[in-house]
C-alpha cells in the first residue's frame, strides 16, 4: 500500500496542484488507515462498506472531530477512486460512505465603523506606521489572506491599474483588486517607509519588511491586528482573516454578486462563498428586530 500511497501524493502534487498543508494531512489520514488495516490483518484492496465504517468507529472512540472525519472520507475516496483507474481495484468502497454534515459557524466580520477605526490606528509619521496602514489597508481591499500578502513581492504589485498577483493555496495565482484608498497608503509607504526599513538588504525583493529589512512574517502581522483592534476599542477577537471575511460581507452587503466575491476570494467551490450569505441574512434579522417596533414580543 505505501507504494500505491506515493504515487497518489504525486499525482496529486504534479497534476492536481494540490496545496503542500492538503498533501500532508492525507498522507498522514493515508497512514492512520493503513495502521489501523494492518493491526485488523485487514487487506487494503478488499475493504467493504462495512469494513470501511470499522475504521470510522475507531476515530468516533477516540474522539475524532466531525470535521476531521469528514476530511479523511475525502481522502480515502480520493485514493480509492485512485487505485480504480489504475485498476487494482474494480469498485470504490468509499463511495458507500456518507460524510457527516458540519455546522459551520459564521465568520467573525468588523462593521464599516469599527473597519474606519482601525484603519486610522497606525502612526503614518513612523515607517512601521506606514508599512501597517498599506497592510491593513490591502487586506481589507482585497480579501487576500495573510499567507498571500507575506508572499508578495515588488513585481506581483501594480500599483498604478490597483492590481496585484497573488500566489494562492495549492500553487494558483489569480489577481485581486485594490481601491485608490489602499492605492495611496501603498505609495506612501513605498515612498516614505520601506525604504527605512531595507537597511543594508537593499535587493530584498519582498514588498512588506520587518525592522531587520527581511520579510514580514504572518505571525507579526496576526500580532499588529490584534494591537490595532484593541486601540480601536474594537472588543472581540480580530485576525487577518476577519479582514477577509469583513471585505466579502461589505461586498455582497452592497450588492456584489455571489460569483465575483468568490472570484476575487480565490474560492474554488461557490458553497465554501455561501457562507457570507448567512452573515448578511443575520445581520439584517438584527437590524430589523432592533429598528422595527413591533419586531421583538
Amino acid at each position: 500500500m505505501q507504494n500505491q500511497i506515493d504515487d497518489f501524493i504525486s499525482y496529486l502534487k504534479l497534476e492536481r496542484n494540490y496545496s503542500s498543508h492538503t498533501l500532508d494531512a492525507y498522507t498522514l489520514d493515508l497512514h492512520q488507515l493503513l495502521s489501523f488495516l494492518k493491526e485488523k490483518n485487514i487487506d487494503h484492496l478488499n475493504i467493504d462498506r462495512l469494513k470501511a465504517r470499522s475504521f470510522l468507529l475507531f476515530l468516533e472512540e477516540h474522539h475524532a472531530s466531525r470535521k476531521s472525519i469528514a476530511r479523511k472520507i475525502s481522502c480515502f475516496r480520493s485514493f480509492y477512486k485512485f487505485l480504480v483507474k489504475r485498476k487494482y481495484i474494480k469498485k470504490n468502497p468509499w463511495d458507500a460512505v456518507s460524510i457527516p454534515k458540519i455546522q459551520r459557524k459564521l465568520p467573525n466580520f468588523l462593521y464599516t465603523e469599527e473597519m474606519a477605526a482601525m484603519l486610522d490606528c497606525p502612526d503614518e509619521k513612523t515607517p512601521a506606521g506606514l508599512r501597517d496602514r498599506a497592510i491593513l489597508e490591502m487586506l481589507y481591499a482585497s480579501g487576500m489572506r495573510v499567507s498571500e500578502l507575506v508572499q508578495l513581492n515588488l513585481s506581483d504589485i501594480d500599483a498604478g491599474d490597483g492590481e496585484i498577483l497573488v500566489h494562492g493555496k495549492g500553487s494558483k495565482e489569480r489577481v485581486v483588486l485594490i481601491g485608490s484608498h489602499a492605492i495611496s497608503a501603498l505609495k506612501d509607504y513605498m515612498r516614505l517607509g520601506r525604504s527605512k526599513l531595507t537597511g543594508k538588504k537593499a535587493q530584498n525583493r519582498a514588498m512588506f519588511l520587518n525592522r531587520f529589512g527581511t520579510r514580514l512574517t504572518q505571525r507579526s502581522i496576526e500580532r499588529e491586528i490584534q494591537n490595532y483592534a484593541k486601540k480601536a476599542g474594537i472588543d472581540k477577537k480580530v485576525t487577518p482573516h476577519t479582514l477577509r471575511h469583513s471585505f466579502a460581507t461589505h461586498l455582497l452587503e452592497n450588492g456584489a454578486d455571489l460569483r465575483t466575491v468568490q472570484e476575487l476570494l480565490g474560492h474554488a467551490s461557490l458553497s465554501t462563498t455561501q457562507i457570507y450569505t448567512h452573515i448578511t441574512k443575520e445581520r439584517l434579522k438584527t437590524i430589523y428586530n432592533k429598528a422595527h417596533p413591533r419586531a421583538m414580543g
